[in-house]
């Protein structure tokens, strides 16, 4: 029965630890970080820009079969880190919120709505016992009609809230070191090509690599182009050669 402080009380989710812990949501946050996946947010005063690793774990496998983006709506997307498989859920549940909102109110859900609904999901799974928290952390990307670029991240606890930058994964706590170093004026006021390169530069610092295109995937949302879509592997690589140059 005693597994260390835990002394069994690991093995319900329901069930608080003397110290007012639940552990297994606490596992489920560390099963984000097995995935050695690190993913980059950040928002600037045009546009939002989400940045990922590409891992392909097999020769066998086909490259354009594997990522971690994903689009919920036309404009809405994200990246997600952690279990693909709890993502591809959690994905196909955003998906069906997001359909229903447009279906009952006739526009697009907004980003911070999209945010909480499934975040409030997420939550009713570390309170039931019949279920398990999903082992994923979403982070989205938008433009809100009311107030521009949008930047949210959803754990498994069912806790959201918006950042200027964020990051998700393996070198979660180091590459928000090093964003807030590089972030440190109140106001983020980067250009769209400058938060991409960022984000690359973070990825990079953080992992101690120099990523090729194949092994990076960038999703972005602009105010001139409100649609979610990913970067080209040869777009990633002009990113690339503009950071090598100016290093």
């Amino acid at each position: 029965m005693s597994r260390g402080s835990s002394a069994g009380y690991d093995r319900h989710i329901t069930i608080f630890s003397p110290e007012g812990r639940l552990y297994q949501v606490e596992y489920a946050f560390k099963a984000i970080k097995l995935g050695g996946i690190t993913s980059i947010g950040i928002r600037g005063t045009d546009s939002c820009v989400v940045v990922t690793q590409k891992k392909v774990p097999d020769k066998l496998i086909d490259p354009s079969t594997v990522t971690h983006l994903f689009k919920i709506t036309n404009t809405l997307g994200c990246v997600m880190t952690g279990m693909i498989a709890d993502a591809r859920a959690y994905i196909q549940r955003a998906r069906q919120e997001a359909a229903e909102f447009r279906y009952k109110f006739g526009y697009d859900m907004p980003p911070h709505v999209l945010a909480q609904r499934v975040a409030d999901i997420a939550q009713v799974s570390t309170q039931q016992a019949s279920m398990r928290p999903l082992g994923t952390t979403m982070i989205l990307i938008g433009m809100d009609d009311e107030t521009g670029p949008a930047l949210y991240k959803c754990d498994p606890a069912g806790y959201f809230v918006g950042y200027k930058a964020t990051a998700a994964g393996e070198k979660e706590q180091e590459a928000m070191n090093f964003m807030e170093k590089k972030l440190k004026a109140a106001d983020v006021n980067l250009s769209h090509t400058e938060i991409i390169r960022l984000a690359i530069t973070t990825l990079q610092n953080v992992c101690s690599a120099d990523f090729k295109p194949s092994e990076l995937e960038i999703g972005v949302v602009t105010k001139d182009n409100v649609r979610f879509r990913t970067l080209s592997e040869a777009e990633i690589d002009e990113h690339l050669t503009a950071i090598a140059e100016r290093e």
